[in-house]
């Protein structure tokens, strides 16, 4: 039948790339089709680059979509383990389906894929051991727990050129691949998946391709697409946390052990008075923020660090852990809405604002960010009052754990040090899957970010890998 595979990918992220080329290794992948509404590697282009200003890619970014996916496209961190650790500790939950030490094997494996086309042999964070000892048990002191773990550095530029070698290598074994075209449903009959409804963007005709295997990699892009089918469709799936925060920048002359020691130190801390876990996230010495666009037209911070462009700031995430109870069950919902109110008040962009302005109760006015010591690296942010969008209990605990944080790191609440919003991470829609990370509905499978299993690059890719290894026995 024409338009039949063994297996349709849903997305070209990390973890559909992973699948693919494992699949290549199996000898599995004669008959193969992976799909993503974005543009070939090579093509995804942001224009921000030479204007200054987010133009709203239409009708998909470029910083989201395509090959290689959102993350490829940020500063391209590897987070790999420790010998000793006797547990994953960050990169979500893969390790809960197939164990701690499988979990280091296939970061193993995976890692050896990334050098065999052409990552950095470099790892940060190795060989500072007893400098990170110190700078840890000042943290306990402060009721925050720093976590360091060995970190391979791709870089924006240099991901772009290992990714598309791998979009290569995938083209040369056959993999068929279609940019550009929204996946539009998913086609179920007697809860087995029979295969998706797609239109390409060139012709704008649905047509369905059919596979009694399809696997959803649609990464934190997809996290609403991936609600919508499941609600539609009944997919059984569990309400998980959304993480709302800020993008933080401050000098690296602040930042210089953190970025020396460790290139990126995750802390994690519990502020008074509430308690929920607030942590740094994808730090990036020398590099810039940036700003992406997500479904509804929704504008969100980011971070780039390049292996040869430099700025002379710092910046990372500060995102607060948010899990509701009953009967809310939406959180992405609740996500987007901040968002969106945030965006309105920067009229359709992101929002800037001076810690010192916060802590004066005040809006930052252009002419205050002009004279300021820091100087913000992504242009087209507009100045404002983020306060008026995020919740109450999140801004505490961000302001808290930002003073808690001066205490481990002097200069990290200085009045000059800017955060910019919003900064959501769309994972929270867990799909209810077993040991082979099928979901409810037979036949389709989930992986990856989007549907809550992974958090970044290193792990996504991981899960690529293990999910080819299942559907080998299958296809």
């Amino acid at each position: 039948m024409e338009n039949k595979y063994d297996a349709i990918i849903i997305g070209m992220g990390p973890s559909g790339i992973f699948l693919a080329y494992e699949l290549i290794e199996l000898k599995k992948a004669k008959n193969i089709l992976m799909i993503d509404q974005g543009k070939r590697v090579e093509d995804r282009i942001c224009p921000i680059e030479k204007s200054g200003k987010c133009v709203k890619c239409k009708p998909f970014c470029n910083i989201t979509s395509g090959f290689s996916g959102a993350g490829a496209f940020s500063d391209g961190k590897l987070s790999l383990y420790n010998e000793e650790d006797d547990d994953i500790y960050v990169g979500g939950i893969l390790h809960e389906y197939i164990g701690v030490e499988e979990t280091k094997k296939l970061i193993d494996y995976t890692d050896s894929i990334y050098l065999k086309f052409g990552a950095d042999n470099t790892l940060e964070g190795v060989n500072y051991k007893e400098e990170v000892s110190k700078i840890k048990e000042k943290s306990k002191k402060q009721g925050i727990n720093l976590i360091n773990i060995p970190i391979r550095h791709l870089g924006t530029e240099k991901a772009h050129e290992l990714y598309q070698k791998l979009e290569k290598h995938l083209e040369n074994n056959n993999i068929n691949m279609m940019f550009e075209t929204e996946v539009t449903d998913l086609i179920i009959e007697n809860n087995a998946i029979k295969g998706v409804k797609a239109i390409n963007k060139k012709d704008s005709i649905e047509k369905e391709f059919v596979s009694d295997n399809v696997v959803i990699a649609v990464g934190r892009k997809g996290a609403n697409w991936l609600s919508d089918m499941c609600d539609k469709h009944k997919i059984i799936t569990k309400s998980g946390c959304v993480d709302i925060g800020v993008r933080y920048e401050l000098p690296d002359d602040v930042m210089k052990d953190i970025n020396k020691y460790m290139y990126e130190g995750k802390f994690i801390g519990f502020p008074y008075p509430y308690k929920d876990k607030v942590r740094t996230f994808c730090q990036n010495p020398s590099g810039f923020v940036s700003s992406e666009v997500y479904d509804n037209n929704l504008s969100l911070v980011n971070g780039h660090s390049y292996k040869e462009r430099k700025s002379t700031n710092t910046n990372l995430a500060i995102l607060v852990s948010h899990n509701f109870t009953y009967p809310f069950d939406k959180p992405i919902e609740y996500g987007r809405n901040v968002a969106k109110n945030l965006n309105e008040l920067a009229n359709g962009n992101v929002i800037v604002q001076r810690l010192g302005d916060i802590s004066r109760g005040k809006r930052t006015w252009q002419e205050e960010l002009d004279r300021n010591s820091v100087v913000p690296t992504l242009k087209s942010a507009v100045p404002g009052d983020i306060t008026f969008a995020i919740g109450y209990r999140t801004m505490t605990d961000i302001l808290q754990f930002i003073k808690e944080m001066d205490k481990i790191v002097e200069g990290f609440a200085n009045p000059d040090n800017l955060l910019y919003a919003p900064e959501i991470k769309f994972y929270s829609n867990k799909l209810e899957i077993n040991e082979n990370f099928e979901s409810s509905v037979k036949g389709l499978y989930s992986i990856g970010d989007g549907g809550g299993m992974t958090r970044g690059l290193m792990m996504a890719s991981c899960s690529g890998v293990q999910m080819a290894r299942i559907l080998a026995g299958k296809i």
